[in-house]
C-alpha cells in the first residue's frame, strides 16, 4: 500500500490533460471506461491500493480506477465541475448531430471495445455516451444506467433519437434509434458485428437483430 502526495484542489477535481483508460479494479487490468481529455474527477481516496487509486468522474458520478502511472495526466482544475441543466428542446435540438456522430462513427474502421468511450473502438453505452456528450448532454455511463435515467415509451412512440435497450433480467446493451425500424450500435464479436452498424429491429433473416 501506498500513499500518493498529491496537493488536494477544490473539492479535489482534476483535470485529464490527456485522454485516459480507467479500470474496474484497483489490478488495472480490465478496463472499465475511458476519459477524454478536459474531463474532471474526483479521488475517493488517495491511498493506491496494487497499482490503482479509485476515483470518480464528475460529469457522470462513474467510479473507476486510476493506474498510478497515470497521475502525471491529470492537473489541478481551476474550477469545479458544475452540471448545466438542459430542457427537453435543448437536446432535441441535437439529435441529427448526435445520429450524424454515430453515422460517422460507424465509418471509421473501428471494432467493439468493452469500456471504450473513445473513437475509434467503442462498447455500446460508450458510444451512446459519447455520442450525446460531444454535445454537452451527459448520460450515464453503462446501458443500465442509462435505461434508468431515461423515460419509458411504447414501441409505436419511438422517434430517430431515442434509446433502445435491451436485455432479459437486466438491461446489458443500448442502441440510437435511426428511424424506419433501423437502430445504429456498438455490438461485440460473439453475438453481434464487432463494432458499429446498423440493424433492423424485425429482421429474422439476420442473426445479430435476431439476437437482440
Amino acid at each position: 500500500m501506498k500513499i500518493i502526495s498529491l496537493t488536494p484542489s477544490f473539492n479535489q477535481e482534476y483535470l485529464c490533460i490527456r485522454d485516459l483508460n480507467l479500470y474496474n479494479s484497483p489490478s488495472c487490468q480490465e478496463l472499465a471506461t475511458q476519459a477524454q481529455q478536459g474531463r474532471q474527477l474526483k479521488f475517493i481516496s488517495l491511498e493506491i491500493t496494487e497499482k490503482g487509486l479509485q476515483i470518480q468522474l464528475r460529469e457522470d458520478n462513474y467510479l473507476a480506477w486510476l493506474c498510478g502511472e497515470d497521475l502525471d495526466a491529470i492537473a489541478l482544475a481551476t474550477t469545479a465541475y458544475q452540471k448545466i441543466p438542459l430542457t427537453r428542446s435543448d437536446i432535441e435540438k441535437h439529435i441529427p448531430e448526435i445520429i450524424t456522430f454515430t453515422q460517422e462513427a460507424r465509418n471509421r474502421t473501428n471494432h467493439y471495445l468493452w469500456g471504450g468511450t473513445l473513437a475509434p473502438n467503442y462498447d455500446c453505452s460508450g458510444l451512446i455516451q459519447a455520442a450525446f456528450a460531444t454535445f454537452g448532454i451527459w448520460l450515464p455511463r453503462d446501458s443500465y444506467q442509462q435505461e434508468a435515467f431515461c423515460q419509458k415509451i411504447n414501441r409505436e412512440e419511438l422517434l430517430p433519437g431515442d434509446l433502445i435497450f435491451f436485455g432479459d433480467k437486466r438491461v446489458n446493451h443500448v442502441a440510437l434509434y435511426l428511424g424506419n425500424n433501423q437502430y445504429i450500435h456498438s455490438s461485440g464479436k460473439e453475438t453481434g458485428n464487432n463494432g458499429i452498424a446498423i440493424n433492423l429491429l424485425t429482421d429474422d433473416r439476420d442473426s445479430v437483430s435476431r439476437h437482440y
